[in-house]
């Protein structure tokens, strides 16, 4: 089963997520902030990062630039209002994908399929 890192500070918006993408198969694990993520990225393997990138104490950007250096392999998609303005000019893991709100939890669920069809980022 495929695990997904959800980084999400709006608990509505992160709970509504989580329990799409459970529903489609998913393993997810969701925290309210990046500074919540890092210590389950030092200790945990996940296939893809699903993040916000406006969050309290650390952006989305700068939490997908640490978890890369943990876990090179793994997918990275932000989710966010504010697309094009905070990508503009950032540092960000090659591959990723910006999926903007509003969107469709089966665009979502879409995307995410569509990240794991060449192969599970972990080997398994």
């Amino acid at each position: 089963m495929m695990r997904i890192l959800l980084a999400e500070d709006d608990a509505s918006m992160r709970e509504y997520l989580a329990r799409a993408l459970e529903r489609s198969g998913y393993a997810v694990v969701s925290v309210d902030r990046g500074t919540a993520a890092l210590p389950l990225l030092e200790n945990e393997v996940f296939d893809l990062l699903l993040t916000d990138i406006v969050m309290p104490e650390m952006d989305g950007i700068e939490l997908a630039q640490r978890a890369a250096v943990l876990n090179p392999r793994m997918r990275v998609m932000f989710i966010t209002g504010f697309a094009a303005v905070a990508l503009k000019g950032q540092q960000t893991p090659p591959n990723a994908r910006v999926l903007s709100k509003p969107f469709h939890l089966r665009d979502l669920v879409m995307e995410v399929d569509r990240m794991f069809e060449v192969g599970s980022a972990t080997g398994l």
